[in-house]
């Protein structure tokens, strides 16, 4: 059975410019089920780079919400354009389950396509191994360390506002109000 205060950690990036930013901003809303938030923890990862996983892992595991968590959201599978998380290596350094969350059916072969074309091959490996997509309701997920049943019981619990998980939508406001001066664009 999952309480109904479960407390999870949703992580998104703020808008970036991808000609002049070398840096993006990524905030982690750490919530009780869909409804209490208990904090914000943010960090910095390269545009584009290979630093996402540590730098989330460190977020995680250094701030004091960590006993608690149950379970990591991810808003896709990269932050900063395509500084591609290791959803598999985010699993185990933090042993925490991972939901990647995703609005609509991604086009793998066009993200392959794109990968291969800005000559970042390597990054297709990190894709494959996050597993397969999933419908779960009304959304499209990848699961790590979490079977389908557990995963559609905890969406159930923290999605209350919207078909994305609640802490998902403040990450993506709170980012973006935080960058832009304003949030702005669908969570």
């Amino acid at each position: 059975m999952v309480k109904k205060e479960i407390r999870v950690i949703g992580i998104d990036d703020s808008p970036f410019n991808k000609f002049k930013d070398e840096k993006v901003l990524v905030v982690g809303v750490v919530m009780r089920g869909g409804s209490w938030v208990d904090g914000i923890l943010s960090t910095k990862v390269d545009v584009d780079g290979n630093d996402s996983t540590k730098k989330l892992v460190e977020m995680i595991n250094k701030c004091k919400f960590k006993p608690q968590l149950q379970c990591i959201f991810l808003d896709g599978i990269a932050v900063g354009g395509f500084n591609v998380i290791d959803v598999r290596e985010l699993n185990k350094k933090t042993n925490l389950p991972v939901i990647v969350v995703i609005r609509r059916m991604p086009d793998i072969a066009n993200i392959k396509k794109t990968l291969i074309k800005i000559k970042k091959r390597q990054k297709i490996k990190l894709i494959q191994k996050a597993g397969n997509v999933v419908q779960v309701n009304d959304i499209f997920a990848q699961l790590t360390g979490i079977d389908f049943e557990q995963a559609k019981k905890i969406l159930k619990i923290v999605c209350t506002r919207s078909l994305v998980p609640e802490p998902l939508r403040l990450a993506h406001l709170i980012s973006s109000g935080v960058v832009s001066g304003e949030s702005r664009g669908r969570a």
